[in-house]
């Protein structure tokens, strides 16, 4: 798992031990920024269910203005604070331990981006993505990564699904209020 460009470029990045995190793959993480590859410079990303920060230190290493990275595992927190020092991208993060959930519900910061990777088959992906809508800004994206079999509803409040793109067993849902270039 590495940093695909940017500030960071190259830089490997560690992973939590066992089988608790999935990490996206380089090759979905790729297409997924190749996605939004206009969209990242200058803005908030939120990394929610972060497992590494992978995602969000991609979007930092892309010029994304600050990255929220949420987990509720310590150990998952930990390899983010090693790959942010690592990247030398510390200083535009937030990390917090907490129950994404529960922040979406009391969050008062607006997103430009934000990538959903809960674990699979377990309803997270739906209840993050219903909180969704009052976190992001206004013409924001969210993206989610989901099994490629496991449907996503279409509407989510002002957001709408804009695009599926499918990686074999792995699907990207983009979701947007408003046409965003490139997507």
């Amino acid at each position: 798992m590495r940093v695909i460009t940017g500030s960071a470029r190259g830089r490997r990045l560690t992973t939590p031990a066992g089988d608790a995190v999935r990490p996206t793959t380089d090759n979905v993480k790729e297409s997924v920024f190749s996605i939004i590859q206009f969209s990242v410079e200058g803005r908030k990303f939120l990394d929610a269910f972060a497992g590494s920060g992978q995602m969000g230190i991609e979007a930092l290493s892309r010029g994304a203005s600050s990255a929220v990275f949420l987990d509720n595992s310590r150990t998952s927190l930990e390899s983010v604070r090693k790959n942010l020092e690592l990247t030398k991208l510390s200083e535009r993060a937030k990390i917090l331990r907490t129950d994404t959930l529960a922040y979406l519900k009391s969050c008062r910061e607006r997103f430009d981006i934000a990538y959903l990777d809960p674990p699979y088959q377990q309803g997270l992906l739906q209840a993050a993505l219903a909180l969704m809508p009052q976190v992001m800004q206004e013409s924001g994206v969210v993206l989610c990564e989901h099994p490629a079999e496991e449907a996503l509803p279409e509407t989510v409040g002002r957001l709408t699904a804009k695009k599926h793109y499918q990686y074999g067993k792995i699907m990207i849902t983009v979701y947007s209020d408003k046409d965003v270039e490139g997507i």
